[in-house]
């Protein structure tokens, strides 16, 4: 009850107010309950998620932390050049993201406990860490846990192509929370001539639907017994009647026809996988979806051991062009606030470059790496942290996985300390760990 009234007395008085009347310690509270005050405080409103994930670990040194007066195998081939923040330079193939650099900020100074790729995916799709008995879910399916009480004509989660992780299964979906979590995935190339959803492609008539509805029922109802599964049954349930909703919803289909966009805004996200997915995501969340990854690679991924700087010329133009037009075209649309943005991949490269006889390449590297982070009520403009002369070590504001998920949680609203359930009925807190990032908030 004590709490309770220190956490509505901070409600009535603004953040200056606390500090002139003796600052937060003098409240009792630490920082991550004033946040959560400051939350609750706030009118609720609708935060909603594009992850563009950058599969296999986006070469920092040679994208976001270059570092031209290093020795030329650490360097490499790349160059920085100017962004429109002062001061902030980026790599010589982001010319596109140099323009709206005061539309994001980086982090330079991201830190890892594992070089490993499938653990490392887990990690950054839902700050948690992956084991033997314990699949964290992403931050998609949690928004769909903690926030859609609702009915709604999209679905909360989509994801655009899929992802996999090696030796470790599928991250950032739903994990532990069970398949209704899991999201809406889009397989095919959203930049084809003949792209369609086929979920939205054949409608069927009102009694074949009632017809084959039926006969999901009974067998979920079936399975339900069989399985002695009674509340995860419910909540498919709920699921299951959303999802046919969804299916006969002409606001989902007509979200997902990307050839409803004017020829010229389609050329400006770049006629690619990357940038028409980008398209495809701002289209999903201005129609009511609140979490969309989509898959940010054209052909090689980034796990660039051989040959990552030609690697790098593929991949990174149509980032660079895609991220920037969605950027801009949110700003236009006045979605920034409450759209996040996130690009990312699970860790950075090597300083040094290898031998590899395909040419050289940079190989796994946990203890520091980039990302960047958007719109949502995040500052913009901003790098935060700093790394040592050769990109290798951080110097300056490390920022840990879990650090970075509380601060995606703050943005889009969810309780880390929300209580759930694993599969054999372990208590675990959504989000065990983590700060949230108070530069950027």
């Amino acid at each position: 009850m004590a709490e309770q009234k220190r956490l509505t007395s901070w409600n009535s008085v603004s953040r200056r107010e606390a500090l002139r009347l003796g600052g937060l310690t003098a409240l009792g509270l630490s920082l991550p309950q004033v946040l959560r005050a400051q939350q609750a405080a706030k009118p609720k409103r609708e935060v909603n998620c594009i992850l563009l994930w950058m599969l296999g670990g986006p070469s920092h040194i040679d994208m976001y932390d270059l570092k031209p007066n290093a020795p030329s195998e650490i360097r490499g081939e790349l160059r920085p050049i100017p962004t429109n923040v002062p001061g902030t330079h980026i790599g010589e193939l982001m010319p596109n993201m140099a323009k709206c650099a005061d539309k994001f900020s980086i982090i330079r100074s991201m830190h890892s406990y594992t070089g490993s790729h499938g653990q490392g995916d887990h990690h950054l799709m839902s700050g948690n860490r992956w084991t033997k008995t314990i699949i964290p879910p992403g931050f998609g399916a949690m928004i769909a846990h903690q926030q859609e009480q609702r009915a709604r004509e999209t679905p909360p989660f989509v994801q655009l192509g899929t992802i996999t992780s090696t030796n470790f299964g599928v991250p950032g979906q739903g994990g532990y929370l069970g398949r209704p979590y899991d999201p809406f995935i889009v397989e095919p190339d959203p930049n084809s001539a003949s792209f369609k959803v086929n979920a939205f492609s054949s409608p069927l008539a009102g009694n074949r639907m009632d017809y084959r509805k039926g006969l999901l029922n009974a067998l979920d109802n079936f399975h339900a017994k069989a399985e002695h599964q009674q509340a995860f049954a419910r909540t498919y349930d709920q699921f299951q009647e959303r999802a046919f909703g969804m299916i006969t919803s002409a606001k989902a289909k007509e979200a997902f026809e990307i050839s409803r966009e004017p020829e010229k805004v389609r050329d400006a996200y770049g006629r690619n996988r990357v940038g028409q997915g980008l398209l495809l995501a701002r289209r999903l969340v201005e129609a009511g979806v609140r979490f969309v990854t989509v898959k940010g690679y054209i052909r090689y991924g980034y796990d660039h051991h051989p040959e990552v700087f030609p690697r790098l010329r593929k991949e990174v133009p149509a980032y660079d062009q895609g991220y920037a037009a969605l950027l801009n075209d949110l700003h236009q649309r006045g979605m920034m606030d409450n759209t996040l943005v996130i690009t990312a991949g699970e860790f950075g490269r090597t300083p040094r470059l290898n031998d590899d006889a395909r040419g050289p390449g940079r190989d796994h590297w946990k203890n520091a790496f980039s990302l960047t982070l958007g719109g949502g009520g995040i500052k913009t403009g901003m790098v935060l942290g700093a790394t040592d002369k050769h990109a290798a070590e951080i110097t300056e504001r490390p920022v840990s996985v879990p650090d970075f998920a509380a601060t995606v949680y703050h943005a889009l609203g969810l309780d880390p300390k929300a209580e759930l359930k694993t599969p054999d009925d372990r208590p675990m807190y959504a989000l065990p760990d983590g700060e949230v990032i108070r530069e950027l908030i």
